[in-house]
C-alpha cells in the first residue's frame, strides 16, 4: 500500500520477491520516504500501452509512483536490422529529485546499448541544512519515544517484520531525502541483442530508485551490467522476462557500500522460453556499518524446457557492524531444466593480509585494494562521458581524489575524442 500525504509518499512494499522467506528476517521488502512533486498525477505524454504489461524489478508500488511523478514519459524506437552507434542516455539527479520513465523498443535484430545514470547533483545547502536538522529531531524524537515505539512494535510487529525497515538514523525514515527514480522498460524483439550499462552513484544523504524491466523475444540476448556505487539508501530492481526461446540474460552486478547507507536488490529472471539461459553474477564490498539485501530469483516456469540458470554472489565483509542479507532463489515448474545458485560471503584472508603487510601495506590499505578494483572496473565500462563522471566522482569520495584520477588516467576511455 502506498500511503500519500501532502508533501511525500511512503512506499510500504518495494523490491518484493515472487517467492519470500522467514518474516523475522525483515527481507521481504524495501519500505521508504519519498518526495512528491507539486503538480503529481498530470501526466501530458504516457508511453505506448504495451509497456504497461512489463514487469519492472521494484515492482507496482514503484512502478505507480514513478508513473504519478513524470509528466512527459520518454519513448526510443531501434529500427529492425539497425545498430545505433550513440547509447541512449538516462540520467537523473537527486539534488533536483528527478524522474524518468523511459519505453525503449529495439526491434527485429537491431542493437543498441542504454545507459541509465543515477548522480548526485548540484545540491541546495539551504534544503540541505533543513534536511539535516529534520534527521536530528527525528532521532531526538525516536530516542524519547523508545517505550511508546516498543509497545507499538509488540502490537503490530508481524506487519513491521516483512519489511526492510529504515531506523530513523537511516535515510528516508520520517522526511523525505532528496532522491532520484528511472523506471526503465525494454522490449527486445526477436534476435535483438541490447546492452544495458546502469551507473549508480548518489550522495549519503540522498535517496535513488531504479526499476527496470525487459521483456526479451526469440533469440534475443541481454547483456547488464549494473555498479551501485554509494548513496544513503539505493533500491534498484531488475525483472526480465525470458519469453521467447534461446533468449538469453547476462547480468553482472557490483556494488559498493560503506557507512550506515542501505542497499536493497531484487533480481527476478522469468524462463518462459525454450532452452533460454540466465547467469547472473553478484559481487560487492560492505564496510562499516552498511545495510544490504539481494533477492535474486530464477524462476524455471512451465514450458521453458531445457533451460538453464546460475546465479551466484560474492560478498567482501570489510565493517564490523555490516548487515548483508542474501537470498538466492530457484523456482521450478519444468522437467528438463537446471538451476543453480550460490553466495561466498567473508572477509579478507589472513594470508592475502600477511602477504600484502609484508610488502609494506597496512591492513586498511591492503583492503582498500579489493575498494579499488571495484571503482576501477566501473571508471573502464562507462561507457559515454556521463556514466564515467559519476563513476570518478564517487571513486574520488570512497578512495581519495588522486587515487581516482589514476584510474581516470589509466582507461583510456575516450569520448567523441575527447578525454572526458
Amino acid at each position: 500500500m502506498t500511503v500519500h500525504t501532502a508533501e511525500h509518499i511512503r512506499i510500504e512494499s518495494a523490491n518484493v520477491p515472487p517467492a519470500q522467506t522467514w518474516n523475522r528476517l525483515r527481507a521481504n521488502s524495501l519500505a521508504l520516504t519519498v518526495p512528491k512533486t507539486p503538480d503529481a498525477g498530470t501526466v501530458y505524454l504516457p508511453l505506448p500501452r504495451l509497456f504497461e504489461r512489463i514487469e519492472c524489478g521494484m515492482g507496482p508500488e514503484v512502478t505507480d509512483y514513478i508513473d504519478s511523478q513524470v509528466f512527459e514519459a520518454t519513448y526510443h524506437e531501434v529500427p529492425a536490422h539497425t545498430t545505433r552507434k550513440e547509447p541512449i542516455v538516462i540520467s537523473v539527479s537527486a539534488a533536483e529529485n528527478e524522474c524518468t520513465n523511459t519505453g525503449i523498443m529495439v526491434r527485429e535484430g537491431a542493437e543498441a546499448t542504454i545507459v541509465v545514470v543515477a548522480r548526485a547533483g548540484e545540491k541546495n545547502t539551504e534544503a540541505a541544512a533543513d534536511n539535516t536538522g529534520a534527521k536530528a529531531n527525528a532521532k531526538a524524537d525516536a530516542t524519547a519515544g523508545t517505550k511508546a515505539n516498543a509497545e507499538a512494535d509488540a502490537t503490530a510487529g508481524t506487519k513491521a517484520d516483512t519489511e526492510t525497515k529504515i531506523d530513523t538514523d537511516a535515510p528516508g525514515a520520517t522526511d523525505a531525502l532528496a532522491t532520484s527514480a528511472a523506471l526503465v522498460r525494454i522490449v527486445a524483439e526477436k534476435h535483438a541483442r541490447i546492452h544495458l550499462v546502469e551507473m549508480l552513484g548518489v550522495d549519503d544523504d540522498q535517496q535513488h530508485l531504479e526499476s527496470v524491466g525487459i521483456e526479451a523475444h526469440e533469440d534475443a540476448i541481454c547483456d547488464v551490467r549494473q555498479y551501485a556505487l554509494g548513496g544513503g539508501t539505493v533500491g534498484m530492481g531488475l525483472a526480465v522476462n525470458l519469453v521467447g526461446n534461446r533468449a538469453r540474460l547476462d547480468l553482472n552486478n557490483r556494488y559498493h557500500a560503506c557507512h550506515e547507507e542501505l542497499l536493497d536488490i531484487n533480481h527476478v529472471a522469468r524462463m518462459r522460453g525454450c532452452a533460454t539461459r540466465a547467469e547472473i553474477v553478484e559481487s560487492g564490498i560492505l564496510n562499516d556499518s552498511a545495510h544490504k539485501t539481494l533477492r535474486a530469483t530464477i524462476d524455471l516456469i512451465r514450458g521453458s524446457k531445457d533451460a538453464k540458470g546460475n546465479e551466484a554472489e560474492t560478498v567482501q565483509i570489510l565493517g564490523d557492524d555490516v548487515v548483508n542479507k542474501t537470498m538466492p532463489v530457484i523456482l521450478c515448474d519444468e522437467d528438463n531444466v537446471a538451476g543453480n545458485h550460490g553466495a561466498t560471503i567473508g572477509s579478507v584472508s589472513p594470508k592475502q593480509i600477511e602477504y600484502l603487510q609484508a610488502r609494506g601495506l597496512s591492513r586498511h590499505e591492503a583492503e582498500l585494494l579489493f575498494v579499488r578494483a571495484l571503482f576501477e572496473d566501473a571508471i573502464i565500462h562507462a561507457p559515454e562521458a556521463l556514466s564515467h563522471d559519476v563513476a570518478v566522482e564517487r571513486a574520488e569520495k570512497v578512495l581519495g581524489t588522486a587515487v581516482a584520477h589514476d584510474f581516470d588516467d589509466a582507461s583510456e576511455v575516450t569520448f567523441g575524442g575527447d578525454k572526458a
